[in-house]
This record gives C-alpha cells, structure tokens and sequence, in this order.
C-alpha cells in the first residue's frame, strides 16, 4: 500500500467519518471528524467535530511531557506531522514532538458515533527515557458542560455534555487524571534505548455516560490490526493508485476517490442501493427529526448531474455507478418519470431528472459487460426517455422538450433563468428550447441505441416492461416491439439534431438558446414602466416577434399579489391575464414571463400594486451565452469541421472560456467585466458577486466539455484543460486542505461549499485524456499516446499500467508483461 509524506504545505484532505463499506453510518446522526495540523486554539495536532452543530466544538489531542517538558503545538515539534496513509475512515500521521522520540498516530472511525485512536512512541535515543504522554479534550458545549474527570466502573475517565450527547474519552493501561491546563487522561510511559509501546484510546458520545462508556471502551478493544488490513485491501480494490510525475497531482488525485467513497451511506427502505451526500464535514450529520428528512440540499438526495460526475470519478468502484442507477429507477413514477434528486429519508425533488442514466448505464456495460444489467433495465430506460417527450416537458409537440426549472439545469445561478441576484433575468426556462437538453436527450438516445444493439445480439435474451432492477430477471418480449423502439430512438434522434442545427449561429461560432414558439434569439428591450397599479396603452410594434418579462419591484415587507393584463389588437387579438399565481419571487420583488408571444404591446393594467411598487414590461432575452451550451460536444452531434472551430475559437479562447483555472461558468469580455453584469451594476458591489457566478470554474461541467473536446481527437488540448483544473484542485488543497463547490477562473480560490462532489479533482477524465479507458483484473484497454510530460503508472487489483511517453508496459497479476507501442485502440488482455 503506498505510503504518503504529506506536511502542512502539501495537498491534504483529512476528513475522518464512519465508512459504508465496513459499517453501517447513522444518517440521521453522523458524528464526523477532522484532523487539524496545528490550527485551532489551542494550537495542537487535534481531532475535531462539532456531532453535526451540538457542540461549539469537540477536540482530542496529544500532550508529551519529559523532564517537566511538555509539548503539543505541532509548530513546535522536532518535526513536523506528516500524513503517511489516508483512506475514508483511517488515517496514520508521523511525527517527532521531542527529540529521538518517534510517534505514530493512527486515526480510524468505526462507526457513527465513536473514535478511536492509537499513538505508538519510540525511543530513537540510546538511554532509558520517562514519558507522560496526556490525551487532552477540550468540549466547548452548547446547553451542556465541558469535559470532566470522572470514574466509569472504576475506570477514570473524561466526560461532558453537550446538546443531548455525553462525549465520553477513555484510554487503555490504566490512565490517571492529568493536571491540566486542558482535561485529560495520563499515562506514565518507560521507554528503553530502542523501545517502543503502543496505547489506544477512544471517544464515544451517546445520550447518557455509561452508553458513551461502553461503545468507547468496545471500540478501543477492537483488533486493530485486523481492522487496517481489512481496510487496505478494501481500498486497493476501490482506488486506482496513480503515479504521475508530480506528487501533487498523484495527491489530489488519490485525495478525490477516498473523499468521494466517504460520501456514501448504505441504501435502506428508501433507496435500495447506497447513496450519497454532497459532502461530509464536521458540522454536518444531524437531523433534529433524526431520520434526515429534514435535512438541507447537501445532505437530502442523490442529485443527477452530481451522480453522474461521481461515478465517473470512481472508476475504481464500478459498482457504484450500478447503484446510483438503481437508485434512481427506483423512484420512477407509473408514467416513466424518473426523480432527479431521491433521498435516503424518502426525500423527492419532483422534478424529473437530467437524461444521463441510460449514458450511465452504458459507462457501466462498456466497462463491465454485464449484460444481464442491461436486460433488467433497458424497458425503464426507455420509458424515462419517453417521458421527457411528454406534453408537460414539450409543451410546443414538435418533439423537443423544455426544461421545468432551473434546477433541472444543472447550473441553476445561470443569469438567464435565476431568480434570485439583482442582475439575473429570471427567465422562465420552459419557454426556450436549450441545445444543453437537446445534446443531453440526443446522447442518451444514442445510448439507448447501442443498449439495443448489444441486447439484439445472437444468443442474448431481450428485455421486457417493469422488470425490477435488483432481481434482473426480465420477462422476453417480442423482436418487433425492440424495432419499435429503435424507430423511436432514430426519428427522435433527427428531430433533435434538427432542432439543434436551428439554434447555431455561424458568426458567434455558438449553439444558441431560442425561443420555443418563434425559434428566434432576441434581446432585451425595456417595452413600459410604471409606479403602481394603473392602466397604459402602448401601441409601438417590436422588431420581432417577442415574449414579455414583467417585472415588479417593491420595498414592502409583505408580498404584493398583482394582477397584470397584456393585449395586442390584430387579427389575432391576442390578451392573456397573469394573476399572483403566475408570479415568482426574487430579490427585491417579482417576475413573471408572458405565455404568449407578441407583435406590440397596445394596453396593459396592473392591479394590486401597492402606491411605491415599480413595474417594468420587457422584452425577454434569450441572448444569453454560458459553458452548458457547449454540450453538444459532448453528445459529439457537431460534424468535425465545426467541432474544431468550437474547440479552438470558443473553448481554448481565452477572451471567451479559456482561463487560467479551466473553463469559467460565462464567457469573459474585453474589459474584464462579465457578461452577466449589466451597465448599471458596474461599479456597485454587485460586481463581485457577479464576478462570482461569471468566473465560477464548475468542474462536473468543465468535466463533460474536455470530454467532448477528446472525443474529436483534440487530445492535446483535453490535457491542456486537465492540467488547468488540477492546479485549482491543488492550490486549495495545499492552502485550506479543502476541496470547494467553485473555483476562481483567473485566481483559483475556492469558493462555495467546502469539500463537495463538485470541487473533487476529475479522475476520469484524467485516465481517458490519458488514454486509458478500462483497467480490470484481466484486460485494459487502453488507445492513444500519453500527452502528459511525465510517465504515468497506475495500480488497480493487481494490475500495474506503465503509460510511457510512446509505448505502454502492462503487467497481470499472474506477471505477464505485455508491450503496447501502437497508439490505436486496442484491449489487452491477460
């Protein structure tokens, strides 16, 4: 297993929380921990937590004492802690705190609501030495007390409380109260020239003292040994372990497989397969109502977009994107519809989900050939894409659907369709067709496409309707009905191909959004504008054919419920009527978007208005340009002569997406100002916020966009956009030992939540850039050359992979060696 030497300087994520693997989490409380290198007051090498906000904080840390000697800021140890191995549930950290005098420390959550830990000491120095070694916790609690010395069945130990919980210390061989300054256990230590002794102690915190007594002294009592073997070998058949040419890089990209694999809970009677939350830190793991439906976004569901960057993310756990497919099928609905967000406590986002799970499957089948998986949920799969088709999610039947909500979208702070910053439209996201949808629609159609023809092979039995996906053992349905589908699937695939070719616009060298009943792309042009309720006759013609935004502002406390009418006399003599209930919120007031497209705008009254309350009538835009709409890349629609003009004048372009941190959210402009920030914010500290969103780098999205740069053979540049994300990864693990939700285009801070899905390093995109599809036991298959300027080794279940700059060395386990030095794609197998 490899041994790490990471210090404080170099990327580090030391987040310590039970494992699914090997237990069963308490989703509704989840004690997590993290280990702190000297931060802190005081500052000393601690394990903290705050049990999900019950306390202020909880920190349990080492105190050595010699010749009335005593040390435990990190900063001033002989040397320096250094982590030498990390995985979800287990860390070891080394260090010297007095002179000749080695110490091991070794971390590891067994479950929930329990720490354990074992700090070994040796002598390095040619004469008997005396040792108090002290394990010191501070509690600042919350509707409790702090820790204490106490005796439990004669026992001495150190006990608190804190919002319900008792924590409760206890360290084996017999320890004594400290004297202080901070309360803690002591032990009396001899150590001989060479000797070394190893002492365990552990942390539970249940709801009275002598439960927290029992679990603590249960989990010190536990093999040790046993227990890190079996998580060693756990994890070298989850982790692909790679070797590049830059520590850095082989950190962060180890650091981003152990984090996502601690971010999963084992399924139960909501989800029938494990799931995950967005991330997992300290302050989070408590649900008041203690079964989690309570909880916020980051803990209350398996979004699509996440899951689908996660999966990819570990590739060395292929089982998972099994899982999370199952998980979604199994909240599918009678008609087809498939939740985009189901929760471990039943929770549902009622939106239907992003089409990525027939793209899922496919990753899944191409890299496992598990057949039998896809015979158990093709009929599923198509019944979800189905539904997309809809008349609620196609509301114009011309075979191309519309987003629900900007949820949906998987960049919900999109200027064009937020509602909630000052600068944003508010858009209503049902009335544009998105090339983001049509590619994604397009892809999962393909996908389906070649699910059928491998189910369509000789010998293979085929599917049928509602087989249940955790048995698999699908009915047989005739041939004739599989056509059908296949005719489905193609007519389906022409009409959004179509549709998409209408909204590219040749001079941006861009696929653009258009409007769903008039296919034009327009600007925004203020029509009316009034103070208060009233009524106003127009009668000016627009240049085009326009949908409305209406807008209200207020600076009243209670929410205004108007009532605006539109009308335009023609021959058509069109009028609609939008009441409260066609009102959103957002800051500051209300929108609205009008139903119907107009000509002119001849009348409109307003009611409801309170006397100060502004109303302004819009022309909607539709101009807007963000990173999703480069997706048809991705779904690889674009002939290659247009691919290329979008690779190298849009993305690689660093006055449009390129920058220094990988592919900002929106495309910059000349004067360093974003394009989401109108003339009339600039200059106001709106600006930054707005710079926030621009800049943001949304690396599950930059993910997709370099895959589908590779896929037209731009492997040069796929790299170029790799080593761009990793040095945003890196610079934040090395400076806050975090992974962030965002990163800063120009300047790399990490911004947003800290240590999501979403700020994870992008594993697989790194192995396919690298050329290396699918690495198991027996065979890889591997195409290409390696475009990165060092050797790459990786080791998975007993395969080692040596990706050379102009051939590749592949060694079984069994020690065959085999030399692949012709770039085509090819499977080796052993």
């Amino acid at each position: 297993m490899r041994n790490w030497s990471l210090s404080h300087g170099d990327p580090l994520y030391l987040t310590l929380a039970a494992d699914s693997r090997f237990t069963t989490p308490d989703y509704g409380n989840d004690h997590i921990w993290e280990l702190e290198l000297g931060t802190g007051e005081p500052r000393v090498l601690a394990l903290h937590t705050t049990y999900g906000l019950r306390a202020r904080s909880m920190r349990i840390f080492p105190r050595f004492t010699e010749n009335k000697q005593s040390i435990s800021d990190p900063g001033k140890f002989q040397s320096a802690p250094r982590v030498r191995r990390y995985y979800p549930n287990f860390l070891t950290v080394d260090f010297v705190p007095l002179e000749n005098l080695s110490v091991s420390a070794e971390y590891w959550i067994p479950e929930s609501h329990a720490v354990a830990g074992r700090l070994t000491l040796i002598n390095e120095s040619n004469k008997t030495r005396q040792i108090l070694l002290e394990v010191c916790g501070v509690l600042a609690a919350l509707e409790g007390r702090g820790l204490t010395p106490i005796q439990q069945q004669m026992v001495n130990v150190l006990a608190g409380q804190t919002s319900g919980l008792t924590p409760v210390i206890f360290i084996t061989g017999g320890a004594r109260h400290g004297p202080g300054p901070n309360p803690s256990l002591l032990l009396e230590v001899e150590l001989g020239p060479g000797a070394r002794r190893t002492l365990g102690f552990a942390q539970a915190a249940l709801a009275e003292i002598p439960a927290s007594f029992e679990l603590a002294r249960h989990a010190a009592a536990r093999s040790w040994e046993a227990e890190r073997s079996r998580i060693e070998l756990q994890n070298e058949s989850d982790v692909m372990d790679i070797h590049t040419g830059d520590p850095k890089w082989d950190a962060a990209l180890d650091f981003s497989q152990k984090a996502a694999l601690g971010l999963f809970f084992r399924g139960n009677q909501h989800l029938p397969q494990p799931s995950f939350v967005l991330t997992r830190q300290p302050d989070h793991g408590f649900s008041h109502r203690l079964d989690g439906s309570d909880y916020p976004p980051i803990w209350n569901g398996q979004p699509v977009y996440e899951s689908f960057y996660l999966a990819d993310i570990l590739r060395g756990r292929l089982q998972t994107t099994k899982d999370l497919v199952l998980n979604f099928l199994s909240s599918q609905s009678e008609t087809g519809e498939v939740d985009y967000r189901p929760g471990l406590a039943g929770q549902r986002g009622k939106l239907l989900a992003a089409p990525l799970l027939a793209c899922l499957v496919w990753s899944y089948f191409d890299a496992t050939g598990d057949i039998d998986f896809l015979k158990g949920i093709y009929s599923k799969l198509m019944e979800f894409l189905r539904s997309w088709f809809e008349p609620a999610h196609d509301r114009d039947r011309n075979g191309v659907p519309e987003w629900d909500h900007p949820l949906q979208t998987g960049f919900e702070d999109n200027p064009l369709f937020d509602v909630w910053h000052p600068w944003s439209q508010g858009l209503d996201t049902s009335t544009v067709h998105s090339p983001a949808l049509i590619s994604m629609l397009h892809r999962e159609a393909a996908s389906l496409i070649k699910i059928l023809h491998q189910l369509n092979q000789p010998g293979g039995a085929r599917p049928t309707g509602r087989a249940d996906p955790n048995l698999m053992e699908p009915e047989i349905v005739q041939t004739d009905t599989l056509k059908k589908d296949m005719t489905w699937l193609e007519t389906h695939v022409q009409r959004l191909e179509t549709q998409l070719e209408s909204s590219w616009d040749d001079q941006l060298c861009f696929y653009t959004y258009r409007d769903r009943e008039t296919g034009l792309m327009q600007r925004s042009k203020l029509i009316a504008e009034r103070i208060g309720n009233g009524d106003m006759r127009q009668g000016i013609p627009f240049d085009q054919p326009s949908r409305l935004m209406i807008v209200v502002q207020t600076e009243s406390a209670s929410i205004t419920r108007p009532k605006v009418e539109l009308s335009e006399n023609g021959p058509q003599g069109l009028s609609e009527t939008i009441d409260s209930d066609g009102f959103h919120p957002r800051t500051g007031g209300l929108i609205a978007t009008s139903r119907k497209i107009y000509r002119q705008l001849d009348r409109f009254k307003v009611e409801g208005l309170g006397e100060a309350d502004r109303i302004f009538i819009r022309t909607a835009n539709t101009q807007g340009t963000d990173l999703t709409l480069l997706l048809p890349l991705w779904a690889q629609i674009p002939a290659s002569a247009r691919a290329a003009r979008i690779i190298h004048e849009v993305i690689m372009d660093e006055k449009r997406f390129a920058s220094a941190y990988g592919l900002s959210s929106l495309p910059h402009s000349s004067d360093k100002t974003t394009t989401v920030t109108s003339p009339a914010l600039r200059g106001t500290r709106t600006v930054e916020e707005a710079e926030g969103i621009a800049l943001s780098v949304q690396l599950p999205w930059n993910a997709m966009i370099a895959g589908g740069v590779l896929s037209y053979g731009a492997v040069r540049e796929a790299a170029d956009l790799v080593t761009r994300l990793m040095k945003a990864v890196i610079q934040n693990l090395q400076s806050s030992h975090s992974f962030y939700q965002n990163y800063h285009a120009e300047r790399g801070t990490g911004f947003g939540e800290r240590n999501t899905v979403h700020g994870l390093a992008p594993v697989g995109l790194f192995l396919d850039v690298l050329g290396i599809r699918n690495i198991s036991s027996s065979s890889v298959q591997i195409e290409g050359r390696n475009p990165f300027p060092w050797p790459v080794t990786i080791n998975y279940r007993g395969v080692t992979v040596l990706r050379g700059l102009d051939r590749t060395v592949i060694t079984f386990p069994n020690a065959k060696n085999i030399i692949v030095e012709d770039p085509s794609p090819c499977i080796v197998r052993m």
